[in-house]
Order: C-alpha cells, then sequence, then structure tokens
C-alpha cells in the first residue's frame, strides 16, 4: 500500500515521503495512528510541501548545532569533584550526563540535552575526558571535560 508518512517513522521514512508498506501495518497501525495517510494524487502535493518544511528545518536544526559546535570545541569545561587524597585519582561518586550540561550551561552559556551526550558510562577519575556530543546527524563533536579536586 503507497502512504505518505505524516510524521516520522523509524524503519520506514520521514515526513512527507512515500513509501510502500504492507496492507495490514498501513491498516491497523499507521493510518489509525495518523502517522500516515492515503498517496491519492492530491496528497503527493501536500507531501512534496511537508518534504520542503521538513528539509528547511533540518537545515535550520544543522546551522544552529554547528554553532553550538564551533562553541564548544575550542572550550574545555572545568568540573570540580571530592576526590581521594594522594596519588589515588578516584572520585567518591561520579560525573554524569546531567552533571557535564550543568556545567556548560554555567561556563558556556549553552544549553544541551543529557541524551545528546553520549556518555559510555560516569566519569570516576580526576583529569581530562572526551565526551561525544551528537546534536544532529552531521553534527558530532566531542567536549573536552576536565575534572578536578575541588
Amino acid at each position: 500500500m503507497r502512504i505518505v508518512l505524516r510524521s516520522d517513522v523509524d524503519k520506514v521514512g520521514k515526513r512527507g515521503d512515500i513509501v510502500e508498506v504492507a496492507d495490514g501495518y498501513a491498516r491497523n497501525y499507521l493510518l489509525p495512528k495518523g502517522h500516515a495517510i492515503m498517496a491519492t494524487r492530491g496528497v503527493t502535493a501536500q507531501a512534496n510541501a511537508m518534504r520542503r518544511s521538513r528539509d528547511l528545518k533540518d537545515a535550520r536544526d544543522r546551522e544552529a548545532a554547528e554553532l553550538v559546535a564551533r562553541t564548544l570545541v575550542p572550550m574545555v569545561i572545568r568540573i570540580p569533584a571530592r576526590a581521594g587524597s594522594g596519588d589515588q585519582a578516584k572520585l567518591f561518586g561520579s560525573i554524569t550526563a546531567s552533571d557535564i550540561v550543568d556545567a556548560v550551561a554555567e561556563q558556556a552559556r549553552v544549553t544541551l540535552d543529557r541524551r545528546r551526550l553520549h556518555l559510555d558510562e560516569p566519569i570516576k577519575s580526576l583529569g581530562t575526558h572526551e565526551v561525544p556530543v551528537k546534536l544532529h546527524n552531521e553534527v558530532e563533536f566531542r567536549v573536552t571535560v576536565e575534572v578536578f579536586r575541588g
């Protein structure tokens, strides 16, 4: 069945795409939930308009993400933490993505979503760490975080 997607659907397509899907998937899920409409001649023009607006929004989002990346890449975000004494560099606790987002907001005046930081596990030691950030499909960069005894 040919349908026009009204919203982004994982593994199917993005808003405004005209796609071919199984009849049951369209009838039982996509159409009742409002994620799609049947592809007719009149609807195809509407799909083109949806694609154009999606492309404009995507370009604006990419530009904003690039601006944030240009701001954050040269910076070193410093976060104080309590740590063991002596040569031991283990923290009493850990630095999470939320802590990093708060420090970025305070030091760089940039608001990030903590889910955009790809921190495999919390930081548990003093020193300099690279944290990958993905703000857009085409904009991925690393933020340098320095954890110091404080």
